[in-house]
């Protein structure tokens, strides 16, 4: 495959979630992620959720955009890792997630799709 030159880096920088109450959603992803939170320092317009790696993860509720219209994807927007797919789904299933794809298993590879609070697909997946 040829390549060609481009001032674009061939990397994911952030990955924005459009959310409709910053706060409870600052408090459901950090509590999904195993993250400690004060809900002081959540301020709109944007929370960025201290994830480790290189991509970001940022909370928009669009406090400066009254035009703004919240449309929940229906399609996975991203994955998280795990690495016992049972356990992530005990516990998602625990904290009362809505799951709307149950666990799928490829060989070795599985995974499940499940509801943020807005309803936005998130996918865990082992691989």
């Amino acid at each position: 495959m040829e390549t060609t030159a481009s001032p674009i880096a061939c990397k994911i920088n952030n990955v924005f979630i459009h959310v409709s109450d910053l706060k409870k959603s600052a408090a459901w992803y950090s509590n999904l992620l195993g993250l400690p939170i004060n809900l002081e320092e959540v301020q709109s317009p944007v929370y960025n959720i201290p994830v480790t790696g290189q991509t970001g993860l940022t909370l928009d509720d669009h406090t400066f955009d009254p035009g703004f219209t919240l449309r929940p994807s229906k399609h996975v927007l991203f994955n998280l890792f795990v690495k016992d797919i049972d356990e992530a789904y005990a516990f998602i299933k625990e904290n009362d997630i809505l799951v709307v794809r149950e666990i799928e298993r490829i060989g070795e590879f599985a995974y499940f799709n499940f509801e943020d609070p807005d309803g936005n697909v998130l996918m865990i997946c082992n691989c």
